[in-house]
């Protein structure tokens, strides 16, 4: 009888289980999160809308904002997901747990975009509009790390990685913590300048990124 303490891969499977399954589920989240944004937009149909369709369009613009902010946010976290992947060689069950958390609050973006298009121009309840919202893009930014953090941790990452490169990637993919703070905090004072924030955080995190690292096969040259 075979010792099965000599062949840990066959006693537990799902210790080697492949990414593809959590890429899809994960891409299929991102897809839907970003389209139901659109349906926010809403269409400004008054008694003066035929008179003044431009007045009207513009007046709707909180709605626009907040669809422009979501859309280049979930884009970002995205590009971000997609580059941790890429350099995963297995997942399980702790990460996985962790990617459905993430993925929880992406599907959570819609809502609180509604939120914000709905009560921007509220006083008072443009504030709690504000911060909600803010705090939710700082959850999907932390939940973002910790994904990739954890699976460094767990070697879960291709072991050919040399180290700067997983510290280079895990600062990119640690991205606007200490802004979404702050913003949250103005926020709380001045809701519209904070969301003009989030927006700029969203395109900053949107430039490309192309660090030039090094592989182990090309260390060991």
């Amino acid at each position: 009888m075979s010792d099965s303490s000599e062949h840990p891969a066959h006693a537990h499977p799902r210790l080697k289980q492949g990414k593809g399954r959590m890429e899809a589920i994960s891409d299929g989240v991102f897809a839907v999160a970003m389209t139901l944004l659109v349906l926010d937009l809403a269409i400004p149909f008054t008694k003066g809308t035929r008179g003044d369709l431009l007045g009207a369009l513009v007046h709707e613009w909180p709605g626009y904002l907040g669809f422009l902010v979501s859309f280049a946010t979930i884009g970002a976290i995205w590009l971000g997901h997609n580059t941790m992947t890429e350099y995963l060689e297995r997942v399980d069950p702790v990460l996985l747990r962790l990617n459905l958390l993430l993925l929880f609050f992406v599907c959570l973006l819609p809502f609180a975009t509604g939120l914000l298009a709905e009560f921007m121009k509220a006083e008072g309840a443009e504030r709690v509009a504000s911060v909600s919202y803010g705090i939710l893009l700082l959850l999907c930014s932390v939940l973002l790390s910790a994904v990739w953090r954890y699976a460094v941790r767990a070697k879960l990452v291709n072991p050919d990685l040399a180290d700067d490169e997983i510290s280079l990637l895990t600062t990119r993919l640690t991205p606007g913590l200490g802004g979404y703070v702050l913003l949250i905090l103005l926020g709380v004072f001045f809701p519209k300048i904070s969301v003009f924030g989030y927006l700029l955080v969203a395109v900053f995190l949107l430039l490309p990124f192309r660090p030039t690292l090094r592989r182990g096969d090309r260390r060991r040259r």
